[in-house]
């Protein structure tokens, strides 16, 4: 009886033991920026080099229709983090402007979100996210860091809390002006028209115009302009900076050996943390504009600046496998690499060079729902665990990896809200066959633009669109005159009935099926109208965190090293020894 008693225990301390164990996974996601699904060796390119990306496929799955939750940064990272459509945490944009612009807007990540970080982190997971945040940052006061990644369950944090722009590097001309010169020159020209106008009808005695009115619209409008040239001349002391937690610690940033120093900092947070679980976000500024690369990789590859950005990230995925060989941590590590979307096919330097990715044989790119634009790549590797170079055709989304990571950590799903997301170990180990994703619904900011339905009793996928973006120009692959597509208005054209495709049969979304071409076409949308309101009626109003009102610069939340007098400068950022580096 005493041995029976004495085996019972052993057998309950080993299971103990072994329950412990499988909650002390370490998991690393990998994402990069604007990178085209063409641009990897994995994913057919044959002139760039990916071989340490390349090997993630080699030795674990391809996902070949992995789906961002949207065609855009901002909102994409909040539903990569929440598990959820953007629509539902206020991360979707009813104007233009879908992401966030200033590091001075009150807008972010709201609070009451839940991210797999905050759950991971009470599970006793060291985390970190080293690189792009895009999410916010202040809600009332320049260091309240509403929305900063500590808020949002990491417990350190190296990079940039908005995200890269070619405004950032000096010679790589401006977003923002590109934007706004035409409507600025309109508004000039009427603000002058009027002050002439009002000037002559008080000349010849039309109309009594007090003398103090005028001075005070031309008081307000050269203060206007002031400040609208005083921000645009020091955007990039002002927007463009590096954080460490919650301090500034280059300002304006410096691209220089910038991937080596994220990678740095990747590397030893996995060295300090070889004996308990982490969770790392390490999620690169590149391939987003403005372009750079280091003096190891500049001018290495067969693609121009762009070519060799890719080439130093690929580089980058192989000193953090190489740092899990050596602590020997391979096989208790989750690494998934993606894209926060397709690639910007827009993207064109001032010189003429190309500055934006390849998206394959797929339609569109950054900003658009073809296919272009949100599928994304999708690699995930644990050895021992999940299947080697294996491919998985069926539906999934960047929301996925939220309950999968959660589940590995033995953290519980919040039971208070829809996770839109699905568990992918099933479909990673060969348990599963079929993606739970029946319906995924595709968002142009916070317009529902497409759904894509994949019936569980057939290998079709159909697509249907309810507006698509109007090109220009016309017979090209984007919106070069605007550098990027947008939602609503003049931009699109509706579709009544739908477009409708079979991505099983037409991946590049080339010919729309009609009822003549498909039988079955009235039922198809039939069945995804059903589907469009059952999704309908599951979102709740909650605050637009891309108003006007949030989206705008607000000088009192401004972060700033210094002082505005000496142009927010600082640079605490010492690289003291970088990652060897070894080029092709």
């Amino acid at each position: 009886m005493r041995l029976l008693l004495f085996l019972i225990i052993c057998q309950c301390a080993i299971n103990s033991v072994n329950t412990h164990h499988a909650s002390n996974h370490n998991i690393i996601l990998l994402m990069a920026d604007d990178l085209g699904i063409g641009d990897l060796g994995c994913y057919g390119n044959r002139t760039l080099r990916t071989p340490n990306i390349d090997r993630l496929a080699e030795e674990g799955v391809t996902l070949t229709q992995h789906i961002a939750a949207s065609p855009l940064c901002t909102p994409s990272r909040a539903a990569f983090l929440t598990g959820r459509y953007p629509i539902r945490s206020g991360m979707a944009a009813f104007s233009r402007v879908g992401v966030f612009l200033f590091s001075a807007s009150s807008g972010g990540l709201p609070s009451e979100e839940i991210t797999f970080s905050k759950l991971l982190k009470q599970r006793g997971y060291a985390t970190a996210l080293i690189g792009k945040w895009h999410l916010g940052m202040n809600c009332e006061s320049s260091n309240d860091f509403c929305h900063h990644p500590l808020s949002h369950g990491f417990d350190y944090f190296y990079g940039l809390t908005v995200t890269n722009f070619r405004d950032c590097k000096p010679g790589q001309g401006s977003v923002f002006l590109k934007g706004v010169q035409k409507s600025l020159v309109i508004l000039i020209q009427i603000i002058g028209i009027t002050l002439v106008s009002l000037a002559i009808v008080q000349y010849i005695g039309f109309l009594k115009v007090p003398f103090q009115a005028l001075a005070y619209c031309l008081l307000i409008t050269a203060i206007s302009l002031a400040v609208l040239i005083f921000f645009f001349y020091h955007f990039r002391h002002l927007n463009c900076f590096l954080m460490r937690d919650h301090q500034i610690i280059q300002q304006p940033l410096s691209y220089e050996n910038l991937t080596q120093r994220l990678t740095k900092e990747a590397v030893q947070f996995i060295g300090r943390n070889t004996d308990a679980p982490f969770l790392l976000v390490l999620s690169y500024l590149q391939v987003h504009t403005a372009l750079y690369a280091s003096k190891n990789f500049r001018g290495k590859s067969k693609h121009g600046l762009y070519g060799d950005a890719v080439e130093e990230m690929d580089w980058s995925v192989g000193q953090i496998l190489d740092v899990l060989e050596k602590y020997n941590l391979s096989n208790k590590t989750l690494v998934y690499f993606t894209s926060d979307q397709g690639a910007h096919v827009e993207e064109i330097s001032s010189s003429g060079e190309v500055h934006g990715g390849y998206n394959g044989i797929y339609k569109g790119g950054k900003s658009m729902n073809w296919e272009g634009g949100i599928r994304v790549p999708g690699l995930l590797r644990w050895p021992g665990v999940i299947q080697a170079g294996a491919y998985i055709d069926e539906p999934t989304s960047n929301m996925d990896i939220f309950p999968t990571v959660v589940k590995l950590a033995e953290a519980q799903l919040p039971s208070d809200r829809i996770i839109d997301g699905h568990d992918l170990m099933p479909l990673l180990q060969g348990k599963v066959t079929r993606s739970k994703h029946e319906f995924l619904f595709h968002y142009c900011n916070a317009y529902l633009n497409a759904v894509r339905w994949h019936p569980g009793n057939s290998e079709s996928v159909w697509k249907v669109f309810f507006f698509t973006p109007n090109f220009s120009p016309e017979d090209s692959n984007g919106c070069y005159d605007s550098h990027v597509c947008f939602c609503h208005g003049g931009f699109i054209t509706q579709h009544d009935p739908p477009l409708l495709f079979d991505l099983s049969r037409d991946p590049e979304e080339t010919v729309p099926l009609t009822p003549e071409t498909e039988s079955r076409f009235y039922e198809i949308l039939r069945v995804i109208h059903l589907a469009v309101d059952n999704h309908t009626r599951s979102l709740h109003a909650v605050p637009n965190q891309l108003s006007w009102d949030n989206l705008v610069w607000k000088p009192w939340l401004q972060p700033c090293c210094s002082s505005l007098f000496q142009s927010c400068y600082c640079d605490y950022d010492s690289e003291g020894s970088l990652p060897e580096v070894l080029s092709g």
